[in-house]
């Protein structure tokens, strides 16, 4: 069986964060098969072209980690119905310098939790539109629009409602599926 190296990146920088729980739960529900590694955006700088001719060692490590997995999985919040600044920050930097994209051709998926009706559904649009724009194909199915309720996915990232756990697991099995078929 082929191993697939997913780095997953979650958009909040909240050490207490229910996104973050949440990829706990992706990381215990992932199927046989993927090996599944957090890609950190904390200690990011805010990005400016000026870097573009020597990235701190910071961006480098952050886009290598990129580049070194096989997939990226986005496991984000919305803030002001947008992408969290941090997140964006963080794209930005894989993006550059001009030429060097990470995330040409690197197959994602997208998800996302909060207390809101809608969970992320607005967030993940214009991500899956920045990865458009970035030629990363995408997983656009199951979409996964998480409301969160208290004690729905504990610190470890135990997940006590049997059919949020049955979606996610169904979730990662066809992000799985994906990466399968893009070869």
């Amino acid at each position: 069986m082929t191993t697939h190296r997913v780095g997953y990146i979650v958009g909040s920088l909240a050490k207490a964060s229910i996104n973050r729980k949440l990829a706990k739960a992706l990381v215990r529900l992932a199927p046989a098969g993927f090996e599944l590694s957090e890609i950190p955006i904390r200690d990011l700088p805010l990005y400016s072209y000026d870097y573009d001719a020597n990235f701190p060692e910071v961006a480098r490590a952050f886009k290598t980690a990129i580049e070194e997995s096989d997939a990226v999985l986005f496991v984000t919040p919305e803030y002001n119905r947008g992408i969290p600044g941090g997140l964006k920050n963080a794209i930005d930097w894989a993006s550059r310098p001009p030429g060097k994209n990470s995330f040409r051709r690197k197959p994602t998926a997208v998800i996302g939790t909060s207390p809101g009706k809608i969970g992320t559904a607005i967030s993940q649009r214009e991500l899956h539109s920045v990865l458009s724009a970035l030629n990363s194909p995408q997983l656009h199915a199951p979409e996964a629009y998480i409301q969160f309720v208290p004690g729905l996915i504990d610190d470890e990232g135990g997940v006590s409602d049997d059919k949020t756990k049955e979606f996610l697991g169904k979730f990662m099995q066809a992000f799985h599926e994906f990466l399968v078929e893009a070869g």
